[in-house]
């Protein structure tokens, strides 16, 4: 894993972490506080406004696709680990769902 973050990846633009309606719905209401992507779109600190309400980026680390809990798949707004790799592999194919990949969490809260 990146640990050293001098090591992380550029950031992408920050108003493209969260495009999906209904996710942007689930972070505002609090029912979403994570987002996981294949680049880097954050770093803790960060604020980004969504539907006029600001979201601030508590954390943001690398993690295998195969250490996903199902703690993080709520957090995703999953009811659970299975629900969160369905979604995943039917938005983006079986394929996606390789467990040594390595995505980017990113930690949000409405503030």
């Amino acid at each position: 894993m990146q640990k050293n973050k001098q090591n992380w990846p550029e950031k992408y633009a920050i108003d493209k972490l969260v495009t999906i309606q209904k996710d942007i719905q689930k972070i505002i209401s609090g029912e979403k506080t994570s987002v996981r992507r294949n680049d880097r779109y954050a770093d803790p600190g960060d604020k980004f406004e969504l539907n006029g309400h600001t979201v601030i980026v508590e954390d943001v680390y690398p993690q295998k696709l195969g250490e996903v809990t199902n703690d993080d798949a709520q957090q995703e707004g999953y009811g659970s680990l299975k629900e969160y790799i369905n979604s995943i592999t039917k938005i983006h194919g079986e394929k996606v769902w390789d467990p040594h990949l390595i995505v980017w969490a990113h930690i949000l809260k409405p503030v």
